[in-house]
């Protein structure tokens, strides 16, 4: 019922918000805890948020790693 209702054109909605792009760094996250990550192992490029995740990666099986990187959306550029 309420998506049929008629709204004035000049009253803002979700659809009708502009906003530029924010100014803020993009907040980067563990792929192994969700927990604000400042670092990224080089070698295998998950992000990891202290030295437990860090050490727990290095003992992961690569498909295990694939599956992260696959869920972060994760796309190498070197083929």
């Amino acid at each position: 019922m309420e998506r049929n209702q008629k709204l004035p054109a000049d009253q803002p909605t979700y659809f009708t918000l502009n906003a530029p792009p924010s100014l803020l760094p993009v907040k980067k996250y563990s792929d192994i805890s969700g927990l604000p990550a400042p670092y990224v192992d080089p070698h295998s490029k998950l992000r990891y948020a202290n030295v437990e995740e860090y050490a727990s990666m290095q003992h992961m099986p690569s498909d295990i790693i694939n599956g992260y990187l696959t869920l972060r959306g994760y796309t190498s550029a070197v083929g």
